[in-house]
């Protein structure tokens, strides 16, 4: 991109400061993953034209993604003026209000939260962390009139817990961890681990112990230092307000990226969240998945490496941090990092599973495959998931082993016959090879079955269709494959072959066009020969 010089025009500057530039000179940095050039070029743009509502607006998004508080804080100020502050502005005003230890604006800021209407239901847990900040402690206390009471109370034990082990009050933290536990998909190993500390320093190691299991490297440091009595004043402190209001909103931001979306929103109240507690862990660990999730990973990569590879966070950061870095495009130091965490006594599936993906980008089939099999060494028998059946057979199909991968395909589709992405793998290899078809056909009608609306599960029925010869029933079902996902090559070069065949040539070279705006390689050069000379044997779809 090449930024024009403005126009001069006389008795006017048309860019007081040069704030313009600078604020461009920040967009384009964020693109190029250049985070320090891009926080510099932010704060240089909004001290140009400290009253533009629209520096004032990006500055202050830009500002809580990257991680700069007082840019944030100074962009919130003029937006709040004009009556312009996001949502989750009023919750970075109440981390500041805890920081400078401000109970009392802090009440107020809550009270403006809840009038509002934005996450006023998570208003009496942070209410109830301010009364400990001002030496007053009062419980959370949830309505159970209001609308969102069963919202809030999926939160609530949590924070019960913590605040009763503040207290040193064990029969009272007991069931409320038991019950946070139970309720956490998501970020269990870190709050066991915040919970084992907590209890190991009120002198309930055995407790401490029984949460976090011997089989599981993420817990190995902390085992051993709770055994010897070992930084236990550390991680048994007792949490501050901020650090508590950090984890509500460490949690928020989570819940709502739990359905694999990354909106901004989640990653700006995990910053917040860091903001609230800059030397914790979690909200550093949750922003880095989020980060680098959302597309932001030159940040992601900063945010997991701020969390200390020897402390008891570290191995769960170091697993952010190889999602980052691959991510970022730095696979092979990503690699490294992951065969190092999968290499340790005790490694999860997960750290597998991990190394294993990375190997597959890289085209290493066949290090791959070992990888998901050495991931299923800690099941036993049938107990084994299918998910990481189907990971290995992908990996040796794809490394052409079809023989072995074919046994382990079927083997998964015996231990979850009714899978539609298992039934859909197996019946589709076959289809591809020409062998078993008719068998391959009735998987792929049991997936589509079970799963109507997956384009590419609806794309292979209808490309086994065409292969067998029923042209009627494949058409229909390509088109409504394409429909699904109309910018994949697969479907639509498998719609164009299906319709040059049912005699629709026009519609068929459109649908060859389709696919030829997102292929490449081979296939790209399969298509535009189809487009210029129509349909020969040598050209179909592989």
């Amino acid at each position: 991109m090449i930024l024009l010089a403005l126009p001069a025009v006389a008795g006017a500057s048309v860019d007081p400061g040069g704030a313009l530039h600078a604020y461009m000179r920040g967009r384009l940095a964020d693109d190029d993953g250049a985070p320090g050039l891009a926080l510099t070029s932010y704060r240089q743009a909004l001290a140009g034209d400290p009253g533009s509502l629209d520096v004032a607006r990006r500055s202050y998004f830009q500002a809580v993604i990257s991680g700069d508080m007082a840019l944030a804080l100074r962009s919130a100020a003029v937006l709040e003026g004009e009556g312009m502050l996001p949502r989750d502005g009023t919750l970075l005003q109440i981390a500041d209000a805890l920081n400078r230890k401000d109970w009392a604006g802090a009440r107020l800021i809550v009270d403006r939260l809840v009038a509002e209407g934005n996450f006023a239901f998570l208003a009496p847990i942070m209410r109830s962390w301010i009364s400990v900040g001002e030496g007053r402690y009062a419980a959370p206390v949830i309505d159970p009139a209001d609308r969102f009471a069963s919202l809030a109370k999926r939160y609530l034990d949590e924070h019960l817990a913590l605040q009763a082990l503040r207290g040193g009050d064990l029969q009272a933290a007991r069931p409320a961890i038991n019950r946070a536990l139970a309720l956490r998909t998501a970020e269990a190993d870190e709050l066991r681990l915040i919970f084992a500390g907590q209890l190991a320093a009120r002198g309930a190691r055995a407790e401490a112990l029984a949460l976090l299991p011997e089989t599981h490297a993420n817990f190995a440091l902390a085992r051993e230092d709770i055994a010897r009595g070992k930084a236990l004043s550390f991680h048994g402190r007792a949490l501050t307000a901020g650090q508590g209001f950090a984890r509500l909103l460490t949690r928020l931001a989570t819940d709502i990226s739990s359905d694999g979306s990354t909106g901004s929103l989640g990653i700006r109240l995990a910053r917040i969240a860091a903001f609230a507690d800059p030397a914790g862990a979690t909200p550093r660990i949750v922003a880095a998945d989020l980060l680098g999730r959302g597309g932001y990973a030159a940040y992601a990569v900063e945010e997991a490496r701020m969390v200390p590879g020897t402390g008891w966070h570290g191995a769960l950061a170091q697993a952010e941090l190889v999602e980052a870095l691959a991510a970022a495009g730095q696979r092979q130091e990503a690699i490294v990092l992951a065969r190092t965490l999968a290499a340790v006594p005790n490694a999860e599936p997960e750290r597998h599973v991990r190394l294993g993906q990375l190997l597959m980008q890289e085209k290493d089939y066949r290090a791959a495959a070992s990888a998901f099999r050495t991931a299923q060494a800690s099941y036993s028998g049938d107990a084994v998931p299918w998910a990481l059946l189907l990971f290995e057979g992908s990996a040796l199909e794809q490394g052409a082993r079809w023989d072995e991968a074919r046994a382990v395909l079927e083997r998964a589709a015996r231990l979850a016959p009714d899978e539609p992405a298992i039934l859909n793998y197996l019946g589709y290899a076959q289809i591809e090879r020409r062998q078993n078809m008719d068998a391959a056909l009735e998987l792929l009608k049991k997936a589509s079955a079970l799963k109507p609306q997956d384009a590419s599960i609806t794309d292979s029925l209808g490309w086994a269709q065409f292969l067998t010869g029923d042209i009627d029933a494949a058409v229909p079902m390509l088109e409504r494959a394409a429909a699904g996902a109309p910018s994949d090559a697969t479907i639509n070069e498998h719609l164009g072959d299906a319709l040059w065949a049912a005699g629709r040539r026009y519609e068929a070279r459109y649908a060859w066009r389709a696919a030829a705006v997102f292929a490449e390689g081979e296939t790209a050069q399969r298509l535009a020969a189809k487009a210029r000379e129509g349909m020969k044997p040598e050209y179909a779809a592989r």
